[in-house]
């Protein structure tokens, strides 16, 4: 059996990276839960842009743009009948406060970003696209959404 795994070099993100996407995370959130749209089925996605990397960007069978990867704002994140932010389910036993549900989180981000920016030495002119929202199924279009597109340094 071969082993498919890509023979890559990860390179952390820097602080100040980190401290953009965050911040740049935290207003989509702020946005949907501001407007009560925070539910079981809202995606965090992301698409990363690598400088003098050409690679077209997929779709599902759909039809709809398929993002780098995702994750689901609810496995952290639920919202109360205020629609403020509170530590998700699975937090919910150990009495976890929402800086550490948002570490959380934000570390996954983070890991899975990294992975894509692995093939480029510098973050230096990379851009990430991120959407936060709820699509329609199976058809993929947003029924709901807000993104941003960011510039790493």
């Amino acid at each position: 059996m071969r082993d498919h795994t890509p023979d890559f070099k990860m390179h952390e993100l820097s602080n100040e990276n980190k401290a953009l996407i965050r911040h740049t995370v935290q207003q989509l959130f702020e946005k949907l839960t501001s407007d009560c749209r925070l539910t079981s089925d809202t995606l965090l996605e992301f698409w990363v842009d690598l400088p003098g990397i050409k690679r077209s960007r997929g779709t599902f069978r759909g039809g709809f743009l398929m993002p780098d990867s995702f994750i689901y704002l609810t496995d952290y994140f639920q919202t109360d009948v205020a629609c403020s932010l509170t530590p998700g389910a699975a937090y919910a036993d150990g009495g976890s406060y929402l800086e550490k549900v948002w570490d959380d989180l934000l570390d996954e981000l983070y890991y899975q970003i990294e992975i894509f920016t692995s093939p480029v030495s510098s973050s230096k002119g990379v851009m990430l696209e991120l959407w936060a929202g709820n699509r329609q199924r199976p058809e993929g279009e947003w029924i709901y959404a807000v993104d941003r597109k960011i510039e790493l340094v």
